[in-house]
């Protein structure tokens, strides 16, 4: 349990941003399992679209690195370019 008054405030704060990042990460992770169960290609290209654009928006509010959005996206478009 914090002591100080400004501990007591970042312990709040923590919290806040811990609810709202992992809504956002679990937003993310659901984009990218519906690019992975797409039955066919043509519907797998519409949902990388979607997710790319979640990722790079999870990526501009810090949530995860840009090398693990890049990594993200080079592995979901080879997935979408290997669909027969």
């Amino acid at each position: 349990m914090p002591k100080l008054k400004s501990a007591k405030k970042h312990q709040i704060t923590s919290a806040k941003a811990y609810v709202r990042n992992r809504a956002i990460r679990s937003r993310m992770r659901t984009a990218l399992k519906k690019v992975r169960q797409a039955p066919d290609k043509a519907s797998a290209e519409i949902a990388l679209q979607a997710a790319i654009s979640i990722i790079d928006r999870t990526t501009n509010k810090g949530i995860i690195h840009k090398n693990a959005a890049a990594r993200y996206k080079s592995r979901l478009s080879r997935l979408v370019q290997t669909m027969a």
